[in-house]
């Protein structure tokens, strides 16, 4: 994963957990159920997986993933 993905992700999920809101002007922002780690992306005929990896902000932990090829961050939050 690229550093600028990485900054997307992190810039998605500070302001989930600041605010509530999975709304982004830069991105698309999808809500997955809780404890998902993997997510398959439909785009057309073609399916692409895409790995949550665990980010810690403030004590709270959620999952997160993003697909440069949609402009997509993917979000599965874990409650401790």
């Amino acid at each position: 994963m690229s550093s600028e993905d990485k900054t997307i992700i992190l810039r998605v999920v500070e302001n989930f957990f600041r605010t509530g809101n999975i709304n982004d002007a830069q991105v698309q922002v999808k809500n997955l159920p809780k404890g998902t780690s993997t997510y398959v992306e439909q785009i057309g005929e073609d399916g692409r997986s895409i790995m949550l990896d665990e980010y810690r902000v403030g004590g709270r932990t959620i999952r997160a993933g993003y697909s440069a090829r949609s402009h997509t961050v993917y979000l599965s939050p874990m409650y401790d």
